[in-house]
């Protein structure tokens, strides 16, 4: 278990504390929904989480293969709902992996990791009402 704690703080904004290191996270109410949008909004961290979980798992993965795939990036887009209620409708996920270090795994291996990423934790945790659409890139 691990426990963070939550302070809203006024304006729309929050400040989560992770509890075993003491990172903080700031959040704030984006424009499109009454906040200035100067921080990550609560549903940009849901997006956050999915990418950054996709790339830590992939991550692990290949450090027990022995692949490297340092630098790899995600960019991820999130849509909003246009009708009440406002959730997140969509997320869309690109990996890419740079030609030099995607050069050095075979399909076996790419397939392996775009598995582990499309079973993160976060993934599966999300309702299947959030299309979720992931591009891999390798190089």
């Amino acid at each position: 278990m691990v426990k963070m704690s939550v302070v809203y703080t006024g304006e729309l904004r929050c400040r989560a504390t992770h509890g075993p290191s003491s990172a903080e996270l700031t959040t704030d109410a984006p424009r499109d929904n009454h906040g200035k949008g100067e921080a990550f909004s609560p549903t940009d961290t849901l997006a956050t989480a999915l990418a950054t979980c996709m790339l830590t798992v992939m991550g692990i993965e290949a450090r027990k293969a022995g692949y490297d795939i340092d630098g790899m990036e995600a960019a991820i887009e999130k849509h909003m709902t246009a009708a009440p209620p406002r959730k997140v409708a969509k997320l869309v996920v690109d990996v890419s992996v740079a030609a030099d270090k995607a050069a050095k795994l075979d399909a076996a291996a790419r397939a392996k990791l775009e598995q582990i990423g499309e079973t993160c934790p976060v993934r599966l945790s999300l309702s299947e009402a959030v299309e979720v659409v992931t591009n891999y890139r390798w190089g």
